[in-house]
């Protein structure tokens, strides 16, 4: 298949593209390169004959228009958003824009393309919508997300993705675009910018700085191995049915300062204190952030019933440490991405 991936430079959207790879599909990389999205994150697999990097914005709906058609695309699949709450609340225009415009001109280029398609061709064209779970809103201490709640989101970054959320489904009932949209938990992993809780845990403490934990640190977050969300959005988007929603997440349900404590544990084995003391000693509680949600988890059942889905990491703590043994070795490409940002 011909895919063209938005965002495809980013955390979880390099995973997706070296899976569609590993699949022998052309993947066409479409990504505006911004503070979280980073060529390193694809160097293994840039100059892969199948693998083409174009820089530009998913607002730019002429060039997407021009790639669908140059590479007569199969699947187009939309990873790219602005995605971090903190940002969002500080600064929510871009995420208005971005994810909400943004996706807007996707869809519009996809539909005037997918309606100059027939046979075959047109039969298999899919959007696939990259999507989160904040769009539910918090959970009490009880339950869990699935696809047939109603959305309610509490951060300028979930209403935007809610927003484009409601955009594609209405394509889809309109005009009848095949789309397929997906949500998903908290992702982890390798090559995730050092903003989110795992990365910038992991960087601090190597760094002697604080560990900063909002509140008391017990809201609950679900998480979810970036290589098995990529592998959930491959199946999705080859075995979705279009109008449908699929959730993927971890079934690994963590408080926040559980998962600090655990980073610290690992640290405090693998790469030791100088002065031998836990990494423990670097924890710091903060003013918590404005409209924090409580808990978030996944319920996956209908992705694993009607998809297939499965999970490579069954034990987060298993992916947490070669999350960990990646960020200790790979300190270079650390530098690297943060460096740009600096300049």
């Amino acid at each position: 298949m011909n895919i063209l991936v938005t965002g495809a430079a980013g955390f979880i959207g390099s995973a997706f593209v070296r899976k569609a790879l590993s699949k022998k599909d052309k993947v066409v990389v479409l990504d505006k390169l911004t503070y979280a999205g980073h060529i390193e994150n694809l160097e293994e697999v840039i100059d892969d004959k199948q693998c083409f990097f174009v820089k530009g914005c998913i607002t730019d709906q002429a060039l997407t228009e021009k790639l669908l058609k140059e590479h007569q695309i199969d699947y187009l699949v939309n990873f790219a958003a602005e995605s971090h709450v903190d940002n969002s609340i500080q600064s929510p225009g871009e995420f208005i824009k971005t994810n909400i415009f943004g996706t807007f001109s996707l869809l519009e280029a996809a539909r005037g393309y997918w309606g100059s398609l027939a046979g075959s061709k047109k039969e298999q064209f899919r959007f696939l919508h990259v999507s989160t779970d904040e769009v539910y809103g918090s959970l009490g201490d009880t339950g869990k997300f699935n696809e047939e709640l109603p959305y309610r989101p509490n951060s300028p970054y979930s209403a935007s993705k809610a927003g484009s959320d409601h955009l594609v489904r209405a394509w889809h009932h309109t005009y009848k675009l095949p789309t397929v949209t997906t949500n998903c938990s908290n992702n982890y992993g390798p090559r995730q910018y050092p903003e989110k809780l795992i990365p910038t845990m992991i960087t601090n403490a190597l760094n002697g700085k604080h560990l900063p934990v909002y509140g008391n640190g017990k809201n609950v977050r679900d998480w979810i191995h970036v290589e098995d969300h990529a592998h959930g959005v491959y199946l999705a988007l080859t075995k979705g049915t279009p109008g449908e929603t699929y959730c993927f997440g971890g079934n690994s349900e963590r408080s926040n300062i559980d998962v600090v404590k655990s980073i610290c544990s690992i640290l405090d084995e693998v790469r030791p204190r100088s002065d031998k003391q836990s990494y423990n000693q670097q924890i710091k509680f903060v003013e918590d952030r404005a409209g924090h949600d409580w808990r978030y988890a996944i319920d996956d059942t209908k992705a694993q019933n009607e998809i297939g889905f499965t999970r490579t990491f069954g034990q987060f703590e298993q992916g947490l440490r070669a999350t960990v043994e990646w960020y200790l070795s790979h300190g270079t490409w650390i530098e690297k991405v943060t460096a740009k940002n600096k300049k």
